[in-house]
């Protein structure tokens, strides 16, 4: 297990720098740069030639690229283009706000399709499994950019009510007010986790069903134990192997949808931060923060793998 996951830790590294170094290739087919949206279509050149040489980008590219990536070496995400504040102090100040989110996303979604998919395995056929497997495909035909639009249009239309962070007050944190920092997560968390919570309610429900064929579930069965202890204690933790691994999986679409869902909700995360530096052609804003997403993803798919040896024995790593 340590040879393998000190392996896995071995490949973050060129891992990220692929990424990084995608990123900024792709983002130089982009027709423009900050320089159009800062001055406007009206800005002389003289103007512009200048902007551009004291912000850097009339150098090579492989200059630009080069003084980020040892910055990021020694722990520098530069600073931004656009507002020249630092991308270390702008992910310390957003970071916790998507991090509740995302944590609020996964409990919700654990919470809505476990359960559900344990009942629907266990009463296949009945008025329940058809009603779950019904709603866990309207689920999954939404998309949570609209759910999230729907949410905030009818809450306000039908109860006058739109969360507190589009007041003046903006964001609370769960320390300095827990009522209204409920409030302010409720719904995005809601609208990420309902497809989440569709496809894990989906996985568990086939997952269990498979095991509780197995003969080793016969012979739970046979001894006269009760359905709850045959289901919870013998079936349910080796059907949940899969679950595991779409949650891994869940994280990268989780990230992807906190851009669109905290730009909808006011939401001052990563999520938004990402966006708005998209918009204003910061580049290098935009390297840091896909940096920081495809490490996190890397490092859940690998807790991920370790977790399956504690699930099930059986599972060793060479």
């Amino acid at each position: 297990m340590r040879d393998y996951i000190l392996r896995r830790l071995l490949l973050i590294p060129p891992i990220m720098l692929g990424v990084s170094l995608l990123t900024f290739l792709t983002f130089q087919l982009i027709a423009g740069d900050i320089v159009d949206l800062k001055c406007g279509f009206t800005c002389p050149p003289e103007t512009r030639e200048a902007l551009r040489e004291e912000l850097g980008l009339k150098r090579p590219l492989y200059e630009q690229y080069g003084d980020w990536l040892w910055g990021v070496v020694r722990g520098d995400l530069g600073d931004s283009i656009a507002t020249g504040v630092p991308v270390t102090t702008e992910l310390g100040r957003r970071l916790p706000i998507t991090a509740e989110l995302m944590v609020l996303t996964i409990i919700f979604s654990l919470l809505l399709g476990v359960p559900v998919g344990v009942l629907s395995a266990i009463r296949p056929g009945s008025l329940l499994d058809s009603f779950a497997r019904f709603v866990s495909v309207l689920w999954l035909s939404i998309p949570s950019f609209y759910l999230g639009v729907l949410v905030i249009t009818f809450s306000f239309s039908w109860f006058g009510w739109v969360p507190p962070q589009f007041g003046a007050e903006g964001h609370r944190s769960f320390f300095e007010d827990p009522w209204a920092n409920l409030q302010e997560f409720i719904f995005p968390s809601l609208v990420l986790a309902a497809a989440s919570a569709a496809v894990i309610m989906r996985l568990v429900r086939s997952s269990l069903l498979e095991v509780m064929r197995q003969d080793y579930i016969r012979t739970a069965w046979s001894k006269g134990l009760r359905e709850r202890g045959v289901v919870w204690r013998h079936a349910f933790k080796n059907a949940v192997i899969p679950v595991v691994t779409i949650l891994g999986l869940e994280i990268g679409g989780l990230l992807g949808g906190t851009v669109i869902v905290e730009s909808i909700f006011a939401l001052n995360g990563i999520g938004f931060y990402l966006l708005t530096s998209v918009i204003l052609r910061d580049l290098f804003v935009v390297q840091s923060l896909v940096l920081f997403f495809a490490a996190t993803y890397v490092i859940a798919n690998l807790l991920v793998d370790v977790s399956y040896a504690w699930l099930d024995p059986r599972i060793r790593y060479g």
